[in-house]
């Protein structure tokens, strides 16, 4: 009987669980920009990288200033790439 009633308050804490991350899931979906909000920390605006389109985090990636602007690369290989078509 106590195992009985065991299994089914696991199973109920198991169920509450998986439509809390559902629920979770649809409001992240939901978001334009699918992100996940983080306490204490502020969203960072991605850069795109010229050479290949792949997006950066521009605090992270290499760059190159050219006429006042800067280009922020995933990799050396595009930021070489840049520099031979410029």
């Amino acid at each position: 009987m106590f195992l009985r009633f065991f299994l089914i308050v696991l199973m109920a804490l198991f169920a509450v669980r998986a439509i809390g991350r559902f629920m979770g899931g649809l409001a992240q979906g939901a978001r334009p920009d699918g992100s996940r909000p983080r306490p204490g920390e502020a969203p960072v605006k991605m850069a795109k990288d010229p050479v290949c389109g792949t997006f950066v985090v521009p605090g992270k990636a290499l760059s190159v200033t050219a006429g006042g602007a800067t280009q922020w690369f995933c990799s050396e290989q595009c930021r070489a790439e840049f520099a031979r078509r410029s």
